[in-house]
């Protein structure tokens, strides 16, 4: 494995760090999210005309750049920085991928390019808090309990003279109240033949209601949609694997998630270690202080180490839940040492500390947590397996004596 990056992935940090430095402070972050979209619309246009940024990873035959996802996780490591508010997770993260591996050839060609270029943005919609799950994070995602499984909740398909209609209420989706392109995974089949299809909806679909949802973290734009009997497009063929295509599309998403993290987590360090510098107590700079070196030395090997499984993950999807919870953890630490570091200004809405604090809050609620990550990374890897008939075991500890009824003098 070469761990050195090309000069082109090099000139490709440098022009998208130059460019967000001038179009993403925190005031044009803020600013940005307040919108009815969530995000700035004309820098989004400039990072797909200049940069291909949303179609980095779509091949070239779809109208993309075709680079590598290791590109793309490198891309979002500089997006993690400033916080960017954009439609870039959700539509190149998570909605081309599975695109590219379930939809049909006229649905790639209809539906890649313009995504590639930024006209057309998607989003993932799967109910509630489940999302972790159907990406196969945090747990299994086969048997498909996530998508309603038959029972109340989710959404329901059914086939209708030769098409689909759905029914049903998603929330906490991704840029779901913005987007142009709805990918919903729906239950159908009933008891007998129970199964979960992704489909496409339009954003002008007859019957499909939108709203804004609020969340903690502001940059993380998230919508509630309502399906009331809309007409669907099925995503592929009914005998696709779903389930294996979003666990791939998990995969991947883990890799660039924890690349976003780690360049959070990197500039809520650099950002402190600056203003420890400038703040004096009793006459000196408070990064003087022995605690406050030691405090900011750790913190400086634990975004390394994230960066550094971050960009593992990138070359081998396989250890992305791994390096997600790393990397969610240490952006969580050292957003929180960086608010106690600041003081009381910390503390304060007007100081950007607390964005940092949110994204890590919030992606954990989402991909997370960090615990049920590690957990179903150790139980894909077999840690806890049972032993194997006739394999030597540990003996088990010898029971404790009973207490005897003593008399004590005193």
């Amino acid at each position: 494995m070469d761990a050195a990056f090309t000069a082109e992935q090099d000139e490709m940090r440098r022009t998208l760090r130059e460019v967000l430095g001038k179009r993403c402070g925190p005031d044009e972050v803020k600013a940005a999210v307040r919108t009815a979209a969530g995000h700035d619309h004309e820098l989004w246009q400039q990072l797909a005309r200049q940069l291909g940024l949303p179609g980095i990873a779509v091949a070239e035959e779809y109208g993309g750049v075709g680079c590598t996802a290791a590109d793309l996780v490198l891309a979002c490591e500089e997006t993690g920085r400033v916080l960017l508010p954009s439609p870039l997770l959700a539509t190149a993260v998570l909605a081309v991928p599975l695109i590219t591996a379930l939809g049909t050839g006229e649905q790639r060609s209809a539906l890649l390019p313009p995504l590639a270029a930024g006209g057309l943005t998607a989003a993932l919609a799967v109910p509630g808090p489940a999302l972790a799950t159907a990406l196969a994070l945090t747990g299994d995602n086969a048997p498909g309990d996530w998508a309603g499984g038959g029972r109340a909740g989710g959404v329901q398909a059914r086939a209708v003279d030769g098409g689909w209609r759905l029914y049903g209420e998603v929330a906490q989706v991704l840029d779901g109240h913005s987007a142009s392109l709805l990918l919903v995974a729906a239950h159908t089949g009933g008891f007998a033949r129970s199964r979960t299809l992704l489909f496409l909806v339009r954003e002008d679909a007859p019957g499909l209601v939108r709203a804004r949802q609020t969340t903690l973290d502001e940059t993380r734009p998230q919508g509630r949609i309502q399906l009331r009997d809309v007409e669907a497009e099925l995503l592929g063929a009914e005998d696709a694997d779903v389930a294996g295509a979003l666990a791939a599309t998990g995969r991947g998403a883990a890799a660039v998630l924890a690349a976003e993290a780690v360049g959070a987590a990197g500039q809520a360090l650099a950002r402190t270690v600056e203003y420890v510098q400038q703040r004096e107590q009793f006459g000196r700079a408070i990064g003087s202080f022995q605690a406050v070196k030691h405090r900011l030395a750790d913190l400086y090997v634990q975004v390394q180490a994230a960066r550094s499984a971050a960009y593992y993950a990138a070359w081998d999807p396989e250890q992305g839940g791994l390096a997600l919870a790393q990397a969610l953890e240490a952006l969580r630490i050292t957003a929180g040492e960086a608010i106690q570091l600041h003081g009381g200004i910390g503390f304060t809405w007007e100081h950007d500390a607390h964005l940092y604090f949110k994204r890590a809050a919030a992606d954990e609620l989402l991909f997370g947590p960090v615990h049920r990550l590690r957990a179903h990374a150790a139980e894909a890897a077999g840690l806890f397996a049972p032993a194997a008939a006739g394999s030597a075991s540990v003996p088990a500890p010898a029971p404790a004596p009973a207490p005897r009824n003593e008399k004590v003098a005193v």
